[in-house]
């Protein structure tokens, strides 16, 4: 869902940031592409290895505690 807003406001955005940017053009679908890439990249790690410490906790201690 983030990156679909995020797109959205890229698209919504171009123009201003095509101004900004020298030689990126106003719809540029491979640095988007690109972008979503990089940021779904860093949310699976950043939800895989909390998660792969937390599957070493013994869940009937968890509960007990």
């Amino acid at each position: 869902m983030g990156a679909f807003a995020g797109l959205l406001a890229a698209v919504a955005l171009a123009k201003v940031l095509a101004s900004l940017l020298y030689g990126v053009r106003r719809f540029d679908g491979m640095v988007d592409a690109g972008v979503v890439l990089i940021v779904f990249v860093i949310a699976l790690l950043a939800s895989y290895l909390p998660a792969r410490r937390a599957m070493r906790i013994d869940p009937v201690g968890a509960l007990r505690q």
